[in-house]
This record gives structure tokens, sequence and C-alpha cells, in this order.
């Protein structure tokens, strides 16, 4: 019998594949869990029209993350920081510290998760913050540290 799953099985595939099973085994376990559906005209139908939605708003996502890319590439952030004698600095700028001053400079919700920063930015002047909006698109954020 071929099954369209529903949600992801260990042993048999992940969700929306087409699998063929023995008929004990979608009648006793998949149907009743709820795991999958039989693969009649109908649900074939349901899920070539649910593939083409997914793949739309995939290509909007894509879309939106290319636009805020570009945006952040034209920005620049500014963030100062308490420095001591002969511009020795206390500390380090954090991501945490870069998407509050991006929020309140710029008005952009920008996640700190996604900011790819291996440490914080320990010297004063212009830094280059790479941030990952989406699998495909990474946009950079120019982040300038100051005296404060």
């Amino acid at each position: 019998m071929k099954v369209i799953l529903l949600e992801d099985v260990k042993s048999l595939g992940k969700k929306g594949e087409i699998v063929n099973v023995s008929d004990g085994y979608a009648r006793n376990m998949i149907l009743p869990k709820k795991l999958g559906v039989e693969a009649n005209k109908k649900n074939l139908n349901d899920l070539k029209l649910q593939n083409q939605h997914t793949e739309r708003v995939a290509l909007e996502n894509l879309e939106a993350a290319k636009k805020l890319a570009e945006e952040i590439g034209e920005k620049q952030v500014q963030v100062s920081i308490k420095t001591g004698e002969g511009g020795r600095i206390f500390g380090s700028v954090s991501t945490k510290e870069i998407a509050a001053a991006a929020k309140e400079q710029l008005d952009l919700e920008l996640d700190k998760k996604k900011m790819q920063l291996p440490e914080g930015l320990k010297a004063l002047g212009m830094h280059e913050v790479p941030i990952k909006l989406h699998p495909k698109v990474t946009a950079t954020l120019r982040v300038k540290v100051v005296e404060e």
C-alpha cells in the first residue's frame, strides 16, 4: 500500500514522502497513529498543492532576506565602550550590544544569535559583523566602536 507520510518515521522516511509499506503495517501502525494517510488521488493532489505553497513561501522568505541584507549592507551602527589610559578597552562589545544598537539607531530587529562573531570586538574603529539572515543569505553590518 502506498502511504503519504505526515510526520518523520524513523525507519521509513521523512514528512511528505510517498512510501510503499505492507497493508498490515499501514492499517495497524501508520494510519491509526496519524503518521500518514493513504496515497489516493485527493491526498496526492493535496500534497502537490502543499508542496507548491511551501516552495512559494520559501522563495518569498529568500527574497525578503536578500532585501534586508541589501538594506543592512548600506548602514552602519555606532557602539560606545569605556576606555582607559592610552585607549585601552575595558571588556568587549558583544552581539547583544550590537543588536540593541541596531534596534535603537536603525530600527532593525536583528537576532544576536545569527551574528557570526567568534568573540567580542576588543578594539576601537570600524568592524564588519556577518549576520546569517537565511541559509543562502549573509549580510554584513558595519559596526563603529568609539570611546565613551
